[in-house]
Protein backbone atom coordinates (compact mmCIF):
# COMPACT_ATOMS: atom_id res chain seq x y z
CA UNK A 1 0.00 0.00 0.00
CA UNK A 2 1.62 3.48 -0.85
CA UNK A 3 0.29 6.53 0.45
CA UNK A 4 1.44 9.80 0.71
CA UNK A 5 1.66 13.75 0.37
CA UNK A 6 2.58 15.39 -2.81
CA UNK A 7 3.97 19.32 -2.84
CA UNK A 8 6.77 21.32 -3.87
CA UNK A 9 8.26 22.01 -0.48
CA UNK A 10 7.40 19.62 2.49
CA UNK A 11 10.21 20.39 4.73
CA UNK A 12 7.56 21.68 7.11
CA UNK A 13 4.98 19.21 6.80
CA UNK A 14 3.27 17.05 9.85
CA UNK A 15 1.48 14.92 7.63
CA UNK A 16 3.89 12.07 8.06
CA UNK A 17 3.80 12.36 11.89
CA UNK A 18 -0.10 12.33 11.90
CA UNK A 19 -0.59 9.64 9.50
CA UNK A 20 1.85 6.99 11.15
CA UNK A 21 0.07 7.77 14.57
CA UNK A 22 -2.78 6.17 12.75
CA UNK A 23 -1.01 3.21 12.97
CA UNK A 24 -2.34 1.62 9.95
CA UNK A 25 0.25 2.17 7.27
CA UNK A 26 2.97 4.15 5.90
CA UNK A 27 2.50 7.54 5.15
CA UNK A 28 5.67 8.92 2.75
CA UNK A 29 6.40 12.63 1.88
CA UNK A 30 7.04 13.32 -2.41
CA UNK A 31 8.57 16.88 -2.97
CA UNK A 32 7.87 16.73 -6.85
CA UNK A 33 8.24 19.22 -9.58
CA UNK A 34 6.05 19.35 -12.02
CA UNK A 35 7.40 16.81 -14.42
CA UNK A 36 7.60 14.90 -11.51
CA UNK A 37 4.60 15.18 -10.59
CA UNK A 38 2.81 14.41 -13.59
CA UNK A 39 4.60 11.29 -14.51
CA UNK A 40 3.61 9.93 -11.13
CA UNK A 41 -0.14 10.94 -11.31
CA UNK A 42 -0.09 9.14 -14.79
CA UNK A 43 1.51 5.97 -13.49
CA UNK A 44 -1.29 5.84 -10.76
CA UNK A 45 0.85 3.59 -8.63
CA UNK A 46 -0.38 4.56 -5.12
CA UNK A 47 -3.09 3.77 -2.91
CA UNK A 48 -4.29 7.20 -1.96
CA UNK A 49 -2.63 10.86 -1.58
CA UNK A 50 -2.87 13.87 -0.32
CA UNK A 51 -2.26 17.12 -2.17
CA UNK A 52 -1.27 20.00 -1.58
CA UNK A 53 1.34 23.47 -2.75
CA UNK A 54 0.94 24.07 -6.01
CA UNK A 55 -0.75 21.11 -7.18
CA UNK A 56 -4.34 21.23 -5.62
CA UNK A 57 -6.05 22.47 -9.00
CA UNK A 58 -2.65 20.69 -11.29
CA UNK A 59 -4.10 17.37 -9.84
CA UNK A 60 -7.89 17.49 -10.66
CA UNK A 61 -7.52 16.54 -14.66
CA UNK A 62 -6.08 12.98 -13.29
CA UNK A 63 -9.11 12.36 -11.22
CA UNK A 64 -11.99 10.12 -12.80
CA UNK A 65 -14.47 11.12 -10.46
CA UNK A 66 -14.52 14.58 -8.19
CA UNK A 67 -16.82 15.11 -5.10
CA UNK A 68 -19.38 17.41 -5.28
CA UNK A 69 -17.32 19.07 -3.04
CA UNK A 70 -14.59 19.31 -5.24
CA UNK A 71 -16.20 20.61 -7.87
CA UNK A 72 -17.62 23.46 -5.94
CA UNK A 73 -14.30 24.48 -4.28
CA UNK A 74 -12.42 24.14 -7.39
CA UNK A 75 -9.70 22.27 -5.97
CA UNK A 76 -8.61 18.85 -4.71
CA UNK A 77 -6.29 17.92 -1.78
CA UNK A 78 -6.99 14.25 -1.54
CA UNK A 79 -7.27 11.16 -4.37
CA UNK A 80 -8.32 7.40 -3.46
CA UNK A 81 -9.23 4.74 -5.76
CA UNK A 82 -12.27 3.10 -5.07
CA UNK A 83 -14.32 0.59 -7.74
CA UNK A 84 -11.11 0.84 -9.59
CA UNK A 85 -11.37 4.68 -10.01
CA UNK A 86 -9.58 7.59 -9.14
CA UNK A 87 -12.08 9.78 -6.82
CA UNK A 88 -10.83 13.47 -6.31
CA UNK A 89 -12.15 15.08 -3.39
CA UNK A 90 -11.38 18.06 -0.90
CA UNK A 91 -10.77 17.19 3.12
CA UNK A 92 -9.60 20.72 3.81
CA UNK A 93 -13.32 21.72 3.76
CA UNK A 94 -13.81 19.52 6.53
CA UNK A 95 -10.24 20.78 8.32
CA UNK A 96 -11.10 24.66 7.71
CA UNK A 97 -14.92 23.80 9.56
CA UNK A 98 -13.28 21.28 12.69
CA UNK A 99 -10.82 24.24 13.15
CA UNK A 100 -13.24 27.18 13.40
CA UNK A 101 -15.85 25.18 15.12
CA UNK A 102 -13.60 24.33 17.64
CA UNK A 103 -12.01 27.79 18.65
CA UNK A 104 -15.47 28.71 18.69
CA UNK A 105 -15.17 31.23 15.63
CA UNK A 106 -18.30 32.05 13.99
CA UNK A 107 -18.80 33.58 10.19
CA UNK A 108 -22.64 34.02 10.16
CA UNK A 109 -23.32 37.25 9.51
CA UNK A 110 -19.37 38.79 9.32
CA UNK A 111 -17.56 40.32 6.86
CA UNK A 112 -14.54 38.22 6.53
CA UNK A 113 -11.15 39.01 5.07
CA UNK A 114 -9.55 36.04 3.29
CA UNK A 115 -5.90 36.84 2.49
CA UNK A 116 -4.49 34.19 -0.16
CA UNK A 117 -6.19 33.19 -3.65
CA UNK A 118 -4.75 29.65 -3.91
CA UNK A 119 -6.46 26.48 -3.61
CA UNK A 120 -7.25 26.80 0.29
CA UNK A 121 -8.27 30.33 0.11
CA UNK A 122 -10.92 28.50 -2.17
CA UNK A 123 -12.14 26.11 0.24
CA UNK A 124 -12.15 28.60 3.07
CA UNK A 125 -14.49 31.00 0.63
CA UNK A 126 -16.49 27.90 0.15
CA UNK A 127 -16.79 27.59 3.80
CA UNK A 128 -17.38 31.27 4.59
CA UNK A 129 -20.01 31.11 2.31
CA UNK A 130 -21.76 27.73 3.41
CA UNK A 131 -21.40 29.76 6.81
CA UNK A 132 -23.23 32.44 5.89
CA UNK A 133 -20.64 35.25 6.12
CA UNK A 134 -22.32 38.68 4.97
CA UNK A 135 -19.35 39.57 2.96
CA UNK A 136 -16.15 37.98 1.63
CA UNK A 137 -12.75 40.19 0.96
CA UNK A 138 -10.30 37.85 -0.67
CA UNK A 139 -7.20 40.19 -0.96
CA UNK A 140 -3.60 38.96 -2.36
CA UNK A 141 -0.78 39.03 0.59
CA UNK A 142 0.50 42.29 -0.97
CA UNK A 143 -3.05 43.89 -0.81
CA UNK A 144 -3.60 47.23 0.34
CA UNK A 145 -6.22 46.62 3.54
CA UNK A 146 -7.33 49.93 3.84
CA UNK A 147 -11.30 48.93 2.47
CA UNK A 148 -10.96 45.66 4.68
CA UNK A 149 -10.06 47.50 8.32
CA UNK A 150 -13.88 46.72 9.08
CA UNK A 151 -13.46 42.81 8.62
CA UNK A 152 -14.66 41.06 11.77
CA UNK A 153 -13.13 37.79 10.51
CA UNK A 154 -9.70 37.51 9.30
CA UNK A 155 -8.03 33.88 7.62
CA UNK A 156 -4.47 33.80 6.56
CA UNK A 157 -4.28 31.23 3.74
CA UNK A 158 -0.98 31.95 2.32
CA UNK A 159 2.46 30.26 3.20
CA UNK A 160 3.98 34.15 4.98
CA UNK A 161 5.82 33.50 8.74
CA UNK A 162 6.17 29.31 7.49
CA UNK A 163 8.99 27.62 9.03
CA UNK A 164 11.83 28.64 8.40
CA UNK A 165 10.91 32.31 7.46
CA UNK A 166 9.07 32.37 10.78
CA UNK A 167 8.25 36.16 12.28
CA UNK A 168 7.32 37.47 8.34
CA UNK A 169 4.29 39.69 8.94
CA UNK A 170 1.36 40.11 6.74
CA UNK A 171 -0.54 43.13 8.34
CA UNK A 172 -0.96 44.88 11.29
CA UNK A 173 -3.78 43.82 13.20
CA UNK A 174 -4.10 46.83 15.25
CA UNK A 175 -5.65 48.41 12.70
CA UNK A 176 -8.56 46.23 12.66
CA UNK A 177 -10.71 47.55 15.28
CA UNK A 178 -13.73 45.30 14.51
CA UNK A 179 -11.89 42.07 14.33
CA UNK A 180 -13.25 39.46 16.09
CA UNK A 181 -11.56 36.22 15.39
CA UNK A 182 -8.31 35.01 13.90
CA UNK A 183 -7.71 32.18 11.61
CA UNK A 184 -4.32 31.03 10.28
CA UNK A 185 -3.85 27.67 8.24
CA UNK A 186 -0.11 27.50 8.88
CA UNK A 187 0.65 25.03 11.90
CA UNK A 188 4.71 25.34 11.44
CA UNK A 189 5.22 27.57 13.93
CA UNK A 190 2.19 27.37 15.94
CA UNK A 191 1.24 30.55 16.55
CA UNK A 192 2.81 32.96 13.29
CA UNK A 193 3.38 36.71 13.89
CA UNK A 194 -0.22 37.39 12.79
CA UNK A 195 -1.42 34.52 16.29
CA UNK A 196 0.65 36.29 18.16
CA UNK A 197 -1.12 39.82 17.82
CA UNK A 198 -3.85 38.03 18.21
CA UNK A 199 -3.44 36.97 21.55
CA UNK A 200 -1.72 39.71 22.84
CA UNK A 201 -5.08 41.64 22.18
CA UNK A 202 -7.06 39.25 23.64
CA UNK A 203 -8.72 37.83 20.15
CA UNK A 204 -10.02 34.28 20.02
CA UNK A 205 -7.33 32.34 17.34
CA UNK A 206 -6.40 29.21 16.08
CA UNK A 207 -3.68 27.74 13.93
CA UNK A 208 -4.06 25.35 11.45
CA UNK A 209 -2.80 22.07 12.91
CA UNK A 210 -6.78 20.97 14.21
CA UNK A 211 -7.34 21.88 10.19
CA UNK A 212 -4.52 19.73 9.11
CA UNK A 213 -5.00 16.88 11.78
CA UNK A 214 -8.92 16.90 11.13
CA UNK A 215 -8.38 16.93 7.44
CA UNK A 216 -5.93 14.05 7.58
CA UNK A 217 -8.27 11.92 9.51
CA UNK A 218 -10.85 12.44 7.08
CA UNK A 219 -8.34 11.47 4.93
CA UNK A 220 -7.64 8.65 5.96
CA UNK A 221 -10.90 7.08 6.67
CA UNK A 222 -11.24 7.46 2.92
CA UNK A 223 -7.85 6.16 2.01
CA UNK A 224 -8.78 2.89 4.17
CA UNK A 225 -12.40 2.73 5.16
CA UNK A 226 -12.19 2.71 8.32
CA UNK A 227 -13.08 5.71 10.79
CA UNK A 228 -10.77 7.82 12.39
CA UNK A 229 -12.01 11.01 12.22
CA UNK A 230 -13.55 10.08 16.11
CA UNK A 231 -9.11 10.45 17.00
CA UNK A 232 -9.08 14.32 16.14
CA UNK A 233 -7.95 15.43 19.51
CA UNK A 234 -5.94 12.87 20.74
CA UNK A 235 -3.94 13.01 17.68
CA UNK A 236 -3.74 17.39 18.00
CA UNK A 237 -2.36 16.59 21.82
CA UNK A 238 0.10 14.25 20.95
CA UNK A 239 1.28 16.65 17.53
CA UNK A 240 1.68 19.14 20.27
CA UNK A 241 3.13 17.35 23.12
CA UNK A 242 5.66 16.00 20.45
CA UNK A 243 6.82 19.30 18.51
CA UNK A 244 6.44 22.28 20.74
CA UNK A 245 9.48 23.30 22.85
CA UNK A 246 9.14 23.83 26.85
CA UNK A 247 10.83 27.02 27.79
CA UNK A 248 11.81 27.96 31.03
CA UNK A 249 12.18 31.87 31.94
CA UNK A 250 13.08 33.52 35.64
CA UNK A 251 15.75 35.05 37.05
CA UNK A 252 19.28 34.45 37.23
CA UNK A 253 20.30 31.50 39.36
CA UNK A 254 16.84 30.34 40.03
CA UNK A 255 18.06 26.73 38.50
CA UNK A 256 16.78 26.89 34.83
CA UNK A 257 19.10 24.89 33.17
CA UNK A 258 19.61 22.38 35.94
CA UNK A 259 15.80 21.87 35.99
CA UNK A 260 15.88 22.03 32.05
CA UNK A 261 18.53 19.24 31.77
CA UNK A 262 15.94 16.82 33.89
CA UNK A 263 12.94 17.86 32.31
CA UNK A 264 14.94 17.47 28.60
CA UNK A 265 15.40 13.75 29.86
CA UNK A 266 11.70 13.42 30.83
CA UNK A 267 10.44 14.63 27.85
CA UNK A 268 12.75 13.12 25.44
CA UNK A 269 13.76 16.11 24.38
CA UNK A 270 17.07 18.28 23.53
CA UNK A 271 18.12 20.52 25.87
CA UNK A 272 19.68 23.97 24.95
CA UNK A 273 21.24 26.56 27.02
CA UNK A 274 21.52 29.65 25.67
CA UNK A 275 23.87 31.02 27.98
CA UNK A 276 26.16 28.08 27.13
CA UNK A 277 25.30 28.67 23.92
CA UNK A 278 26.05 32.31 23.77
CA UNK A 279 29.51 31.55 25.67
CA UNK A 280 30.54 28.87 22.77
CA UNK A 281 29.81 31.16 20.08
CA UNK A 282 32.01 33.96 21.34
CA UNK A 283 34.58 31.78 22.93
CA UNK A 284 34.54 34.39 25.81
CA UNK A 285 32.70 33.39 29.03
CA UNK A 286 29.79 35.44 29.60
CA UNK A 287 31.23 37.80 32.52
CA UNK A 288 33.88 39.14 30.01
CA UNK A 289 31.43 39.83 27.30
CA UNK A 290 29.32 41.97 29.41
CA UNK A 291 33.36 43.72 31.02
CA UNK A 292 34.46 43.83 27.50
CA UNK A 293 31.76 44.71 25.48
CA UNK A 294 29.05 45.88 27.35
CA UNK A 295 25.44 44.47 27.87
CA UNK A 296 24.23 45.80 24.97
CA UNK A 297 26.63 43.33 22.85
CA UNK A 298 25.74 40.78 25.13
CA UNK A 299 21.94 41.41 24.64
CA UNK A 300 22.53 41.02 20.78
CA UNK A 301 24.26 38.12 20.57
CA UNK A 302 21.18 36.47 22.89
CA UNK A 303 18.58 38.09 20.52
CA UNK A 304 20.68 36.39 17.63
CA UNK A 305 20.61 33.06 19.56
CA UNK A 306 16.95 33.28 20.99
CA UNK A 307 15.83 33.51 17.09
CA UNK A 308 18.37 30.38 15.72
CA UNK A 309 16.65 28.32 18.12
CA UNK A 310 12.94 29.44 18.81
CA UNK A 311 12.06 27.88 15.34
CA UNK A 312 13.37 24.54 15.95
CA UNK A 313 11.08 21.96 17.55
CA UNK A 314 11.26 18.88 20.51
CA UNK A 315 13.85 21.44 22.92
CA UNK A 316 14.12 22.20 26.04
CA UNK A 317 15.13 25.69 26.33
CA UNK A 318 16.50 27.21 29.37
CA UNK A 319 17.26 31.29 28.96
CA UNK A 320 18.90 33.69 30.91
CA UNK A 321 17.02 36.04 33.12
CA UNK A 322 17.01 38.79 31.01
CA UNK A 323 15.49 37.21 27.71
CA UNK A 324 12.26 38.88 28.72
CA UNK A 325 13.37 42.63 28.13
CA UNK A 326 13.56 42.73 24.64
CA UNK A 327 10.10 41.75 22.92
CA UNK A 328 11.36 40.25 19.67
CA UNK A 329 13.16 37.68 22.04
CA UNK A 330 10.05 36.95 23.64
CA UNK A 331 7.54 36.85 20.33
CA UNK A 332 10.27 34.86 18.40
CA UNK A 333 9.86 31.61 21.90
CA UNK A 334 6.44 32.32 22.12
CA UNK A 335 6.08 30.86 18.45
CA UNK A 336 7.03 27.33 19.04
CA UNK A 337 7.01 26.78 22.97
CA UNK A 338 5.24 26.45 26.21
CA UNK A 339 6.49 28.96 28.62
CA UNK A 340 7.19 28.23 32.05
CA UNK A 341 8.19 30.93 35.24
CA UNK A 342 10.74 29.38 37.91
CA UNK A 343 10.15 31.16 40.13
CA UNK A 344 12.60 31.19 43.67
CA UNK A 345 13.18 33.26 46.46
CA UNK A 346 15.68 36.24 46.22
CA UNK A 347 18.15 34.72 49.09
CA UNK A 348 18.15 31.20 47.55
CA UNK A 349 19.35 32.98 43.81
CA UNK A 350 22.89 31.75 43.17
CA UNK A 351 24.89 34.86 42.18
CA UNK A 352 28.08 33.37 41.24
CA UNK A 353 29.64 34.21 38.07
CA UNK A 354 26.44 36.02 36.94
CA UNK A 355 27.68 40.28 36.14
CA UNK A 356 24.14 41.80 37.37
CA UNK A 357 23.55 39.73 40.58
CA UNK A 358 25.85 41.72 42.76
CA UNK A 359 23.92 41.10 45.74
CA UNK A 360 20.29 41.25 47.62
CA UNK A 361 19.93 44.82 47.27
CA UNK A 362 20.39 44.77 43.02
CA UNK A 363 18.28 41.71 42.54
CA UNK A 364 15.65 43.10 44.63
CA UNK A 365 15.60 45.43 41.96
CA UNK A 366 16.02 43.60 38.80
CA UNK A 367 13.24 41.42 40.52
CA UNK A 368 10.50 43.95 41.11
CA UNK A 369 11.78 45.25 37.04
CA UNK A 370 11.72 41.90 35.34
CA UNK A 371 8.61 40.41 37.40
CA UNK A 372 5.62 41.61 35.45
CA UNK A 373 7.59 40.50 32.41
CA UNK A 374 8.05 37.19 33.66
CA UNK A 375 4.41 37.27 34.67
CA UNK A 376 3.50 38.46 31.07
CA UNK A 377 5.35 36.46 28.75
CA UNK A 378 4.91 33.16 30.97
CA UNK A 379 1.72 30.27 30.48
CA UNK A 380 2.51 28.90 33.63
CA UNK A 381 4.53 29.49 36.89
CA UNK A 382 6.12 26.98 39.35
CA UNK A 383 7.88 28.04 42.46
CA UNK A 384 10.99 25.83 43.14
CA UNK A 385 12.29 24.03 45.77
CA UNK A 386 15.75 22.43 45.47
CA UNK A 387 14.20 19.37 44.81
CA UNK A 388 14.87 18.99 41.45
CA UNK A 389 12.67 15.82 40.58
CA UNK A 390 9.58 17.53 42.17
CA UNK A 391 10.28 20.92 40.22
CA UNK A 392 10.30 18.39 37.36
CA UNK A 393 7.15 16.83 38.02
CA UNK A 394 5.21 20.29 38.86
CA UNK A 395 6.13 21.35 35.24
CA UNK A 396 5.02 18.40 33.81
CA UNK A 397 1.61 18.82 35.46
CA UNK A 398 1.23 22.39 34.13
CA UNK A 399 2.39 21.57 30.59
CA UNK A 400 0.06 18.90 30.56
CA UNK A 401 -3.03 20.69 32.17
CA UNK A 402 -2.79 19.42 35.31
Amino acid sequence: MTYGLIGENLSYSFSKLIHEKLGDYKYELFSFDNAQFENYMANKNFDGLNITVPYKKAVMPFCNELSEIAESIGAVNTVYKKDGKLIGTNTDYDGFMYMMRRCGISLRDKKVLIIGAGGTSLTVQKCASDEGAREVSVASRAHDYSADYDAEIIINTTPVGTFPNIGERILELDKFEKCEGVLDVIYNPLLTNLLLRAKEYGIPYSNGLPMLVAQATKAASLFTGKDYEHRNEEVISWLLSSVRNIVLIGMPGSGKSTIGRQLAKRLDKEFIDLDDVITTNAGIPIPEIFANHGESVFRNMETFTVKEYAKQKKLVIATGGGVILRKDNMDALMQNSVIVFIKRELEDLATDGRPLSKDIATLQKMYETRLPLYEKYSDSSIDVTDNVEKNVDAIMKCINGG
